[in-house]
Formats: structure tokens, sequence, C-alpha cells
């Protein structure tokens, strides 16, 4: 599979042969503007943690006085538990978007859910009140969270094997410079900046939307699987889906698999969804950190995430998918034990090191995911994906919340929750090893 020559759409003259397909290389236009739609998404999907503190004061009533949460923070851990519940619980919607990239196309979805979510969370901006404020993000973010799954997709369906982990890393550092960037500014602006600044800031990368778009192209596979070439079916079962259903059904045989990923994706959430969403609260509002050091510690972060999506891509490429996605989906929940467990020290070391880990999971993880599905429910299969982490998360924000409320303490509280993921990270290994495969060779029609 080597390269042709033949110069590709965006012109970069990167695009590669095989078996008739146009492939690309990870550094294409075409997957770079990939990555940038993902970071505009982040960018506002992250607003919501990051200025979670600053939220709370405004439309709660901090005290300062006394040894309770709400006393410090403003509003109880349960009601912030319970908004940010609702807000994740909402990105169930992102399952029919996905699904429609199924049937509509990836980038005709990708766009719109970009476009439509920053554009709703821009309003977040104007809310009158916290309940306003949750109400705005939970309509926002089935979009935001479709933008996730499908450019994850496309990565892979535009990139050959050898290139497939390093375009899905490249994707996943776009999603992530997007949730750092906005951490980032609200540390460097500090009080010049309100929290409806910060997402008023959002109409930036929605206005960029229009070029991103001249960029950003269809994958071969996909207009190949729905011009029915050989055997190939929308459904990935031999059957063309019905007209006004959203989602395809991958066959029987393949449902054991989705339905363990799924469980897996929840798993993880079920500790990253209140570890990373009430980092900011507690760094701030429980260990007294300033926003100069929360900012510096993001962009850290940043750091240390790149060079985990490097490892995490070698990793892939060597060690295996399934070795990699596992081990370190245990290590994102030993680290987020650390981050709650007292001193300023543990929550900076423990926050670095979970998202080195998860920065290493990434490109191993997604590569097996799209690797497993046939191209007719590959997008579908991502939107299991994300429900699965969105119940694991919503399960994991009201349980946390109300372990820390009733018992006071977040180190307690973090073990509960992330011991069952630690259990059940074995699990990877049920799944077919398709390291070296390409997807027509690891999912066939």
């Amino acid at each position: 599979m080597a390269s042709t020559g033949v110069p590709s759409p965006s012109g970069s003259g990167t695009a590669v042969s095989d078996q008739r397909l146009r492939l690309y290389r990870w550094y294409d236009p075409a997957i770079v503007v990939t990555a940038l739609l993902a970071g505009s998404a982040g960018f506002a999907q992250f607003g919501v943690s990051s200025a979670l503190a600053d939220v709370a004061r405004s439309f709660g009533q901090p005290t300062g006085t006394g040894s309770s949460v709400a006393a410090n923070v403003g509003l109880s851990f349960t009601v912030l538990g319970i908004g940010l519940a609702i807000i994740r619980l909402a990105a169930l919607g992102s399952l029919p978007l996905s699904g429609l990239a199924d049937r509509l196309g990836r980038r005709r979805v990708l766009l719109g859910c970009t476009a439509g979510g920053l554009a709703i969370s821009a309003l977040a901006a104007f809310s009158p009140g916290y309940w306003w404020f949750v109400a705005l993000f939970a309509l926002g973010r089935p979009l935001l969270s479709g933008t996730n799954a499908v450019s994850g997709v496309i990565a892979a369906e535009e990139t050959r094997s050898p290139d497939r982990a390093k375009a899905i890393a490249l994707v996943t550092a776009g999603w992530g410079a997007g949730t750092g960037a906005i951490a980032v500014v609200r540390g460097l602006a500090g009080d010049a900046l309100s929290w409806r600044g910060l997402f008023a800031l959002l109409v930036v990368p929605l206005a960029l939307i229009p070029l991103f778009s001249r960029w950003l192209e269809e994958p071969d596979r996909f207009r190949r699987s729905r011009a029915g070439a050989g055997p190939s079916r929308a459904d990935g079962s031999g059957a063309l889906p019905r007209p006004g259903r959203f989602l395809a059904r991958p066959s029987p045989a393949l449902r054991p698999r989705l339905w363990l990923i799924t469980l897996l994706t929840a798993m993880l959430g079920f500790v990253t969804g209140p570890a990373n969403a009430m980092m900011f609260v507690y760094d701030e509002s429980v260990l007294g950190l300033p926003r100069s050091e929360t900012a510096a510690m993001v962009a850290a972060a940043g750091v240390l995430g790149l060079a985990g999506l490097v490892a995490g891509r070698w990793a892939a490429d060597h060690l295996g998918r399934r070795l990699t996605a596992g081990t370190m989906q245990a290590v994102i929940a030993l680290a987020a034990v650390v981050t709650y467990s007292g001193p300023s020290a543990a929550a900076i070391g423990g926050y670095l090191a979970a998202i080195c880990a998860a920065s290493v999971f990434s490109p191993a993880a997604g590569a097996l995911a799209t690797e497993m599905f046939p191209t007719g429910v590959r997008a579908t299969v991502a939107g299991w994906m994300s429900v699965g982490g969105v119940l694991g998360a919503v399960c994991g924000l009201v349980a946390f919340g109300l372990l820390v409320t009733a018992i006071n303490s977040f180190w307690v509280a973090t073990v509960m929750v992330a011991l069952p993921v630690v259990a059940l990270c074995p699990l990877y290994g049920r799944f077919p090893e398709t390291l070296g495969m390409e997807l027509e060779e690891s999912a066939p029609e």
C-alpha cells in the first residue's frame, strides 16, 4: 500500500490508493481539519467543568465559613452533581446523531453537530440562573458528543492501518487542545473574564466552520458502502435499513462485542465523569489553589497529553490495541484516587498522571473500536460507545456527589467509584487483536 502520488482533493498530494480507495496519511489536511472540529467541540464541552467553580459562586451563596462543601463552593455537591448528570445524560441524544452519519454521511453530520453544539453552548453565557445554565448545555451536549464520535470514525476510515492510530491520536490531540485551551484562557484572564465572557468566546470557532468545511471530505469507505459495492450493506448484516430508521444494526455475531465495548466505555466514564467534572471545584474551592496554578496545571497536562499520545500510538502499533487499552484504563482509575487523596501535590500529580494515561489509552481504544465493526455500522457503534460513556458518567456523578455530601470525604468516594473500573479492565482481552489489519480485513461488510 505504497503512495501512488495521486493528488488528494485537498491539494496536499498525500493520498494513497488501496483497492481504489482514496486514503490519506495521518497529517493530511482532511484529518487535520477533523481534529480542529473536534477541538472546537472540546473547547465548548469542557467549559462546563473548567468554569463550574465560578458558576457555583455566581448562582450560589458561598459563606467561606464552616467545614461543609457547600459553605466553600456556594452550591452543594448534590446540586452540582445532579446538574452535571443532567448535562451528561442529555448526551444520549448523540446516539441517533451518530447513527445518521451511517445514512447521511460523516461530513454532513460532523459539520452540523459542531455548528449546532457551539451555537447553543454560546447562549449559556446569557443564563439567568444555574438551572438555565444546565438546560442550555444539556441542549448542546448531544451535538458536541456527536462531533466527538463521528470525528474518530472519519480519522479511522480515511487512513490505512499504519496511519490509523496516528490519525486517531491527532484527533484526540485536537479534542484535548480544545479542552485545555478554555481552561488556560480562564486561568490567564483571571477575574477580567467572567464565566459568561468565557462561553461567549465560542463564537470564534463557530465563525471558522465555513472555512473548515472546505477541507473536510466524505471518506471513500463510506461512499463505497453506501453505493452497495460488492456485499456491502448499510447495516453490516446484509440488509439496508428501512427509511426513517436512525440506527443501523450490527449482525447478531457482532452484538456481544458491541455490548462489551459499550460496558467498558461506561465503566471508564463512571470514574472519569466525576473525577474530571469536579476537579476544578475541588482544587479551587476545597484545596484553595489559585486560578494561576490550575492554569499552569492544565498547560502541563497539555504537554504530557501530547507525550502520552505519541507513546499511545507506539504502544497501539507495537504492543497491541487490547493490552494498551486495558492497562491504561486501570491506570486512569487509580490516578483518580490519587487526585482526590488530600494534599495539593497529590491533586496535581494524580491529575497529570490521569491525563497522560488517558492519552496513551485513546489511540489504542479508538483504533480497536473502529477496527472491530464494518463501515455500515461504524458510526452507530461510536454512538453506542458515547451512550455507554454518558450513562457511566451520569451514574458516577450522582454516586460521587451523594457520597461526598454524605461522608464529606473526596478520597473515599473516589475509591468507591474507581475499584469496579479496575476490576473489569481484563475484559479487554476478550476482543480480537486487530493490530496491522485493514478495516476490510478486521471487519468485512
